[in-house]
């Protein structure tokens, strides 16, 4: 049985799983704004089709200046991309045949992209239930490291470390020659929106990775951006292919950078939808993560190993996304997205019927 290595495409799970996929099915399993896209997106799309019939800019110009001026910084500190999975791997190009330390457990693709660049990959697992950053332990390993990634708040726990908390590794690891990329493709989602945005004029060592994707739904367009110090993002630019960001998808960028309206409401309906849910799950004796976010952990206390569980909800029509290639989980628990209210009924149903069977 080989599973998926991300959540999203259900028929793939199934299949696997050797289950006929039903007809109605409430997929859990990626972590998209449950809302969808903004309406304005709706409104302007006809607009959007005369950027078809022609080239797109290869530097994003437009986009990049109003990214700009929203983080406070320089044009060239920052470098968009064909979603953030493309500047992962770019990064995994610029590091070709580093020492890089992941922390654990978190998105597959930093070890992907790692791995087939020749990097050596040291794997630093935080100890489960609260995943919090043991910083003594850390910094021991930083003299050894060209590179460390880490996600905040981190897939696929939720779990959302402070900036204060992150700038000490960024400056320790500074001190070591050390890169730090942080990935804040789920930042928006919290109430509290916790950036190391600020930090990037101050340590030329950190890298911050962003995603429009999901937040604004839009998983189809593929877009994020990152930013670093000017000499980093040149470098990086290197091994970008020409004409990367379609025009759609750059226009749509400058668009959405003003729907803060849009943002709020979100986070607002996931601390509300994620509240309820840990309440049944308090409830019911099921065990969960911490998470601040639109995405969590969860599991069966009884069960070791949660294949059993995600076969039955698969069976009931709930897709979830499985752990077992998230190192310090392997199996051991299972992640849903935070959605609506009617799909979170459905789920709460079918864990109830789990929790009922003889």
């Amino acid at each position: 049985m080989v599973l998926p290595d991300h959540g999203s495409n259900p028929q793939y799970t199934y299949k696997a799983m050797d289950i006929r996929m039903p007809e109605q099915i409430v997929d859990l399993s990626a972590n998209i704004n449950p809302i969808g896209p903004p309406t304005v997106l709706k409104e302007i799309w006809k607009d959007l089709i005369d950027e078809i019939v022609t080239y797109p800019d290869p530097h994003s110009v437009a986009l990049r200046k109003s990214i700009a001026r929203k983080e406070g910084l320089e044009p060239e500190a920052i470098l968009i991309g064909n979603g953030g999975a493309e500047l992962i791997h770019q990064i995994g190009r610029w590091l070709s045949r580093s020492n890089v330390m992941i922390i654990h457990p978190t998105f597959s693709e930093y070890e992907k992209a790692c791995q087939i660049n020749d990097c050596t990959i040291h794997h630093f697992i935080l100890k489960e239930n609260d995943w919090d950053l043991d910083l003594n332990r850390l910094k021991v390993t930083l003299p050894k490291m060209d590179a460390v990634f880490i996600c905040n708040p981190t897939n696929p726990t939720g779990v959302l470390y402070s900036a204060s908390k992150l700038e000490e590794i960024i400056m320790e690891a500074n001190n070591e020659q050390c890169y730090v990329i942080v990935d804040e493709a789920f930042y928006d989602f919290p109430l509290e929106e916790i950036t190391v945005t600020p930090l990037v004029k101050k340590y030329t060592n950190l890298i911050v990775l962003r995603s429009m994707t999901k937040m604004f739904s839009i998983p189809g367009i593929r877009l994020g951006f990152l930013m670093a110090g000017e000499t980093v993002v040149r470098e990086l630019e290197n091994y970008q292919v020409h004409w990367s960001v379609n025009g759609i998808a750059q226009k749509v960028g400058e668009i959405l950078l003003e729907e803060k309206d849009f943002i709020r409401q979100t986070q607002y309906m996931v601390k509300k939808e994620r509240e309820k849910l840990f309440a049944f799950f308090d409830e019911s004796q099921f065990r969960y993560s911490p998470s601040q976010t639109n995405f969590y952990l969860l599991r069966d206390p009884w069960l070791n190993d949660q294949t059993e569980l995600f076969r039955f909800l698969l069976e009931n029509g709930i897709v979830s996304r499985h752990t077992h290639n998230f190192k310090g989980l392997d199996g051991r628990w299972l992640r849903f997205a935070v959605k609506g209210e009617l799909d979170h009924g459905k789920l709460m149903d079918a864990l109830t019927e789990w929790k009922s069977r003889p």
